[in-house]
């Protein structure tokens, strides 16, 4: 009975490593192409974010890029929302999400260039 509950233990700690997706969307928004990736999949808790931007083929790096993720009330549940704002390291955008629940997260990424306009990339990533 205990070589059956450890292996039955096995398969489903197996299953879920198999369901785990890292994260890469793009977009592209006023000539600029947005990349935001994970090195992990996403887990209940603190998650880094990448994102990558470049225009004409070049990465830029002149940006302040910020996000929001958030999941809409529902019944009986409130309103969440997670913000960073994110670090330029090696020529990508660092941030730190932490998602408080699984479900349908939602996410505005907004950069604003040297030319002082804010763009807006909309999506969204399941936990």
């Amino acid at each position: 009975m205990k070589n059956l509950l450890k292996m039955m233990m096995v398969l489903l700690i197996s299953v879920s490593f198999l369901k785990a997706e890292l994260v890469e969307q793009s977009g592209e928004k006023d000539g600029y192409d947005v990349i935001l990736t994970t090195k992990k999949s996403l887990v209940v808790g603190d998650n880094e974010f990448f994102v990558e931007l470049q225009k004409d083929e070049k990465v830029v790096t002149t940006a302040k890029v910020k996000a929001k993720f958030f999941m809409p009330e529902m019944p009986g549940m409130p309103y969440m929302e997670y913000e960073d704002n994110a670090v330029l390291e090696n020529g990508i955008y660092k941030m730190e999400i932490n998602f408080s629940m699984g479900g349908t997260w939602q996410y505005h990424i907004k950069f604003k260039t040297d030319d002082g306009i804010v763009h807006t990339i909309r999506g969204s990533v399941n936990l």
